[in-house]
């Protein structure tokens, strides 16, 4: 089941009452998955710092003073050690993350190592590499990964406002490699860039649109870091977040919303209001690659504050996740 909407028609969508809003985005939720349930990742980053994208967001561009420490690829047995501490601390997807342009062959036969490690241990793998050539998304595929995360950003109108040393069409192409290689998509964006509500909703529609949506969608908050050009942009309302979330659950009903960046900002109110909005993955842990998130305790503490349980590692049927019962998907 694939939403296919205009702009304008999602745009209506996007600015129904809230109520009304969150209430179909909660029912298209409910028809896929278990209410209640939320998938939890884990994201490593593997290789820090020195990369030489200008992403005016990002402390691990080369182009700006962040005060960030360069660290190099790590070490096979520090990743698989990460790993199993993710796994017993109840992830069931491990993220590893380089700041790339794009990955050199012999990088690849290294991150193909850790995939096979980490898989080893009865986790999904997931990893975020830069721009990917179809032989080096082929070469992942057959060490085991189940997904490529590759976000979008923003919409193809206000991308440039971002980031100029690659294009958005890149990011297709790289999305295309991905998917053609078998393995699964993970793409979202980034609310807070300076952007309006009505690039969010186009960036929305330019993923619901491929020609197979992305299986996992993160939507990240802008953590401001010092140093870099948007350091200064003003917070996103709570309310459009939200709706965001929510377009995207409509948009996307069989993929994994991730509440992503930024929620060490955000308060339990606005987390409670994503997950009735149809988010339904973490990121946990106390690192975003070089960002804080919020420590585990906390997220276990809200968890138990909503009624909520973590996923356990899910079932595919041809790449649709299988979650909800029968009882579930007639609600």
């Amino acid at each position: 089941m694939q939403i296919k909407l205009n702009l304008k028609e999602a745009t209506e969508v996007f600015n129904l009452p809230l109520n009304d809003l969150v209430f179909r985005a909660q029912t298209a939720h409910r028809t896929w998955f278990s209410p209640n349930e939320v998938q939890v990742s884990t994201l490593l980053s593997i290789k820090t710092g020195s990369c030489p994208e200008n992403c005016s967001y990002c402390p691990q561009s080369s182009h700006y003073e962040t005060g960030l420490n360069k660290e190099p690829l790590m070490e096979l047995a520090d990743v698989v050690a990460a790993a199993r501490r993710a796994k017993e601390a109840g992830s069931s997807r491990f993220c590893m993350g380089a700041a790339w342009r794009g990955p050199r062959d012999r990088d690849i036969a290294l991150v193909g190592q850790m995939i096979s490690e980490v898989k080893s241990l009865g986790l999904e793998t997931c990893v975020t590499l830069g721009l990917l050539r179809r032989s080096q998304a082929a070469a992942l595929k057959d060490a085991g990964l189940d997904y490529y995360n590759h976000n979008i950003d923003t919409s193809p109108e206000y991308y440039e406002e971002v980031i100029t040393t690659r294009t958005f069409q890149d990011r297709l192409d790289t999305l295309d490699s991905v998917r053609k290689s078998g393995i699964k998509v993970c793409s979202g964006g980034i609310l807070g860039l300076g952007e309006t509500n009505e690039d969010r909703i186009k960036m929305l529609l330019v993923l619901a649109n491929l020609e197979e949506p992305p299986e996992s969608v993160p939507i990240n908050q802008l953590i401001k870091i010092p140093g870099t050009p948007l350091a200064g942009e003003k917070d996103v309302d709570p309310f459009d977040f939200v709706r965001t979330i929510a377009l995207a659950r409509i948009l996307m009903p069989k993929s994994f919303i991730r509440l992503s960046a930024g929620r060490e900002q955000m308060s339990d109110e606005l987390q409670a209001l994503c997950f009735m909005a149809g988010a339904n993955s973490i990121f946990y842990g106390e690192k975003l690659l070089t960002a804080n998130n919020p420590v585990p305790e906390k997220d276990n503490a809200l968890f138990g504050r909503l009624g909520l349980k973590k996923m356990k590692l899910p079932k595919y049927e041809k790449n649709i996740p299988v979650m909800a019962s029968q009882e579930q998907a007639s609600l």
